[in-house]
């Protein structure tokens, strides 16, 4: 009579049955760290990058850079 009342244990497929549901969530969790870092991270990146590089004048450097005496090549004038 108790054995009615209680129902039968699995004993087979359990480390199938928690491997899928263990994969699907790794999976998920991983996507959504990605695109945390893909729009948390590397766009705001790209757009500083951006910014900075609109308004840089590399010659502009490189003379500041040489009045300071930093290259051996290019004495200051």
């Amino acid at each position: 009579m108790s054995s009615a009342l209680l129902p039968k244990p699995q004993m087979r497929r359990l480390l199938a049955r928690r491997m899928k549901f263990h994969l699907f969530g790794a999976f998920f969790v991983s996507l959504g760290c990605a695109a945390l870092y893909k729009f948390g991270v590397a766009e705001p990146r790209k757009r500083a990058y951006a910014e900075f590089y609109k308004n840089y004048d590399a010659m502009k450097d490189f003379e500041a850079m040489r009045a300071a005496g930093v290259f051996e090549s290019a004495p200051p004038k």
